[in-house]
C-alpha cells in the first residue's frame, strides 16, 4: 500500500499591466495551475477586462470624449480644458464654427500602443451643440439681424 501526501503551497504571481494592453489580452503562467501526482500542471490563464471610465471610451488606441457646447460657443468659439488620464490638462481652442456631430482629433493623445509604447491613438472630441429650448421675438429679430437673414 502506497501512501501520498498532499500539501498545499502557496506562490504570489505578480502581473505587471502595460500601458495600452486591450480588453482581452491574455498573461499566461506556464505550468503554475493545480498539480497532481504524475500530470503535468495546467497553464493558469489571465483575461485582461477594461474598467470603463466616467469621461473616457475606447475605441482601438483611440480615446474618445463626448464634450457639448452651446449653439452661441459653437458659433463664437469656446475653450476646451481636458484632464487625460494621465493627470495632464490639454487645453484645446475651438476658433472654427463648430457643426452638430463636428470630430476634433487630437494626434498621439490616446491610449499606448502596446507594441511601441512610444507611440499612442488619437483623442477623438464627439462635439454636440445643445439648441435653445425657445427664443425671444427680440432674440429671433436680432438673429435675423446679425447673421444677414432680415
Amino acid at each position: 500500500m502506497t501512501c501520498l501526501k498532499v500539501r498545499n503551497l502557496e506562490e504570489i504571481l505578480t502581473i505587471e499591466i502595460k500601458p495600452g494592453w486591450k480588453k482581452g489580452t491574455k498573461v499566461t503562467f506556464p505550468e503554475k495551475g493545480n498539480q497532481e501526482p504524475g500530470i503535468i500542471p495546467a497553464d493558469l490563464v489571465f483575461v485582461i477586462e477594461e474598467k470603463s471610465h466616467h469621461v473616457y471610451a475606447r475605441e482601438g488606441n483611440d480615446l474618445i470624449v463626448n464634450q457639448e457646447i452651446s449653439l452661441v460657443e459653437s458659433l463664437t468659439g469656446k475653450t476646451l480644458e481636458l484632464t487625460t488620464l494621465d493627470g495632464r490638462n490639454l487645453i484645446i481652442p475651438l476658433t472654427d464654427i463648430v457643426k452638430p456631430g463636428h470630430e476634433i482629433v487630437v494626434p498621439n493623445e490616446g491610449m499606448p500602443i502596446s507594441k511601441d509604447p512610444r507611440k499612442k491613438g488619437n483623442l477623438r472630441i464627439k462635439m454636440d451643440v445643445k439648441y435653445p429650448t425657445r427664443l425671444t421675438e427680440a432674440q429671433k429679430c436680432d438673429l435675423r439681424r446679425v447673421l444677414g437673414q432680415g
